[in-house]
């Protein structure tokens, strides 16, 4: 008996390939592992039910508490976004992959797979973590080369129930701090995604008058909301709500995928919209200049190995290390004004902050304006006599 441990998450792709890791891949016994990071729960509940039908045994783990302190709470620090995007997918995949190895390894199990294609970035993201094991790696929907198409027909034949449609053949992938919409004509780059689409985020037009909230952050981590204290989780999940009623989240992008290949994606996320803009305002008042060019180059670094899901490598705990160094001092609270799609920070606080109302002001007196003269002498000084040199 051939034992398989399957990354599930009750869609399409997954679901197709637990007859063919038995058809193609002599894997008669199919595990199949649903890791809650912050989905629906009807989502949840969908692949439990649809896994008792298809697979020998199933899991469903609880990573939401560990997802957001160990994975979001790092990204915010970071300023966590590549080429726009926030990171939403990439940043769960090596998580879910390690609860994957963990059942492999409870249930002694001889492979582990997943349903990503060969043109996408989740492949290099779960196989990072799984090929640290000396496990064998099976990737159907890449190793086949099938086709959406397929897959919805070969579903239909084994009687598995998909949602995706030839007419609505969208690929959805959501968790506590995104959601993505993928597939069919959204992958035109000149469609226009219909509304049907969105289910976090109203049409912007459509969004209610102006609201203020307050954003109270303690060492770079978000803790409260108008002045109430929440837990991470709880926090994320209001945002969503309060910041889609507004319309604010939406990112229709090109994106430029690990491969090479462009490809067009649309998300909705309301949180970490507001939470990304809200931290990185704070991080202007209290950071110094030369801190907040440097951690500029880490930010960037750091996304990009998050997007590519290496977060084992060596270079990604030693961004995080110094990412933590400079939140020391980001504590204070942020006010974001939500209005028909857009979210703006109008004010900012810290004990920790950097200004001097007094000294930055017209009308004082405390510097002596003549002091700046010397400076201005200097200031530009090689560019002058390089231009004298004509």
């Amino acid at each position: 008996m051939k034992k398989v441990v399957l990354a599930y998450s009750g869609g399409l792709d997954t679901s197709v390939c637990i007859p063919l890791l038995k058809e193609h891949y002599g894997c008669n016994y199919a595990i199949t592992v649903t890791v809650d990071v912050g989905q629906p729960e009807k989502e949840i509940e969908k692949a439990e039910k649809k896994a008792e039908k298809i697979s020998q045994k199933h899991y469903t783990i609880d990573a939401k508490d560990e997802f957001v302190k160990d994975y979001i709470f790092p990204l915010i620090k970071a300023n966590g976004s590549y080429e726009g995007y926030v990171l939403g997918t990439s940043i769960a995949r090596p998580l879910i992959a390690k609860k994957v190895v963990e059942v492999a390894k409870k249930e002694k199990a001889q492979a582990l797979a997943h349903g990503c294609t060969g043109k996408g970035n989740d492949q290099l993201r779960f196989e990072t973590i799984f090929r640290s094991t000396s496990l064998d790696v099976i990737a159907p929907m890449r190793d086949m080369n099938l086709t959406r198409e397929w897959e919805m027909e070969y579903a239909k034949k084994h009687g598995i129930p998909v949602v995706a449609t030839k007419s609505k053949p969208w690929s959805v992938d959501e968790n506590i701090w995104s959601r993505s919409i993928e597939g069919g004509q959204l992958e035109e780059p000149d469609f226009v995604p219909p509304e049907e689409i969105f289910e976090w985020t109203v049409s912007p037009e459509k969004g209610p008058v102006a609201r203020i909230i307050e954003i109270g952050f303690e060492n770079g981590v978000p803790v409260s909301l108008d002045g109430d204290k929440s837990d991470g989780v709880s926090l994320i999940r209001k945002l969503n709500v309060i910041g889609g009623s507004h319309g604010v989240g939406r990112t229709d992008m090109i994106e430029d995928r690990v491969l090479g290949i462009k490809a067009r994606e649309n998300y909705e996320h309301p949180a970490a919209t507001i939470l990304l803009m809200a931290h990185k305002d704070l991080e202007k008042l209290v950071l110094t200049r030369d801190e907040l060019r440097f951690k500029a180059i880490v930010d960037d670094t750091w996304s990009e190995l998050a997007y590519k899901g290496l977060v084992d490598e060596p270079l990604y705990s030693d961004l995080n290390a110094f990412i933590d160094k400079t939140q020391e001092r980001v504590t204070g609270s942020v006010k974001v004004k939500l209005y028909k799609g857009s979210a703006n920070v109008i004010a900012r606080n810290s004990p920790y902050a950097l200004y001097s109302a007094d000294t930055s002001s017209f009308d004082s007196k405390t510097i002596d304006q003549k002091d700046a003269e010397g400076f201005c002498k200097y200031h530009g000084f090689q560019a002058r006599l390089f231009k004298n040199l004509g």
